[in-house]
């Protein structure tokens, strides 16, 4: 080793990595910036926004109202369950309030076992489209024009775009923050730095555009009413068919209440236990790249803080140290290139990144997750039945 401490080694290592990751994703972040500014308010008149709405959010009419607010335009299609109250009073405070929205509302019955609630909502709602785009849109998020447009533009060029996540946390707790910083910490290094190597294999669900031909012909949503994981399901059917996917750094903010530890534990066992199925998924090389990307930075920084702790080394801390001022400024940098104001808490951020492989060992252990109000085991192929 040269003399060095193996903390400092796999300081080192965790560096090289990071700053490698940081690189490409900065290079995207400037590849898409010196893109051409497409029409956002041409871009509207072109849009069916689909969102499917479940209630029990105390931030449901607020969040579905800045989307309301921010898209006058399009056409927006709600699509509600027949016994779901909450949502009802939302649409129809929401309709009183904003008479010239153009919205249609679909009232559905409950999805049978085994289906996926969002994509049998879609899946009932695609006939009734007559936009000459589709936006799937998580009732937790909301988008801007000027997103939209960057959204529809990378059509001309992909069969699918996709937004890329952030996290509003104010208000929120320590679990909300702590689920932001997770999020907000990684949008970049996770959808944009991968760029450089291979194509997206797969998409942001909480939004996402195609053009409604294309959606048609592709088969709508009918090919993921079988998929819990309704993104993998939509990214791995465009693929399939030779369909291109666009990663672009148009921004959708998501604001969903997190009421406590128990609620934080459960989106992050969701999210890891779909990140196993899309990783199962995948070819030898591209599970190769996504571990070493996305699955070995958290492990050396166990690594770095273990070995500096049994062999305590002046250059092993002073190793450590700098790259955990370095972690603390990637991302800094990255939100500015991007133009998002999120706030920065570098131990939140830490605690963030060192409780990824446990959460990861949860979801491989556990096969049953909580969704809002159902409970599905999920199994290794993706599908699902009720718990």
């Amino acid at each position: 080793m040269g003399g060095l401490s193996l903390a400092a080694v796999l300081a080192c290592a965790y560096g090289a990595l990071l700053a490698s990751r940081a690189v490409c994703a900065w290079r995207e972040i400037r590849r898409q910036s010196a893109l051409p500014t497409p029409n956002a308010a041409f871009a509207m008149h072109e849009v069916a926004v689909l969102q499917p709405i479940l209630g029990g959010d105390p931030r449901l009419i607020d969040v579905l109202g800045v989307t309301l607010d921010a898209l006058p335009d399009a056409r927006f299609h709600w699509l509600i369950d027949d016994g779901d109250t909450h949502a009802q009073s939302v649409v129809a405070a929401l309709q009183a309030t904003h008479p010239h929205a153009c919205i249609v509302v679909h009232v559905n019955p409950s999805a049978p076992d085994g289906v996926n609630p969002k994509s049998f909502k879609l899946d009932r709602a695609l006939a009734a489209v007559e936009a000459p785009v589709c936006l799937v849109l998580d009732d937790d998020a909301t988008l801007s024009a000027d997103a939209l447009a960057r959204l529809v533009a990378a059509l001309n060029g992909a069969d699918i775009a996709t937004a890329l996540p952030g996290y509003v946390d104010d208000g929120e707790r320590l679990p909300g923050r702590l689920l932001a910083q997770f999020v907000n910490d990684n949008a970049a290094l996770t959808y944009l730095a991968p760029l450089a190597w291979a194509s997206p294999v797969s998409i942001n669900g909480m939004c996402y555009a195609l053009r409604t031909a294309r959606l048609r012909a592709l088969g709508g949503f009918a090919p993921l009413l079988h998929a819990l994981a309704d993104d993998l399901a939509m990214a791995d059917q465009v693929r399939a068919r030779g369909g291109r996917i666009a990663q672009t750094t148009a921004p959708v903010h998501v604001r969903t209440s997190i009421d406590g530890p128990a609620h934080y534990l459960r989106q992050m066992h969701r999210w890891m236990l779909f990140a196993t199925l899309l990783l199962r998924r995948q070819p030898m090389r591209m599970r190769v790249l996504i571990t070493v990307l996305h699955g070995l930075p958290p492990l050396l920084l166990w690594a770095m803080g273990v070995a500096l702790s049994v062999q305590p080394t002046m250059t092993g801390a002073l190793c450590v140290i700098g790259v955990l001022v370095l972690r603390a400024a990637v991302p800094a940098w990255l939100q500015r290139r991007l133009g998002v104001s999120a706030p920065q808490r570098p131990l939140l951020s830490l605690l963030a990144e060192l409780l990824q492989p446990l959460h990861l060992l949860h979801a491989t252990c556990v096969r049953t997750v909580r969704w809002r109000s159902r409970r599905y085991r999920v199994h290794a192929d993706g599908g699902f039945h009720v718990v």
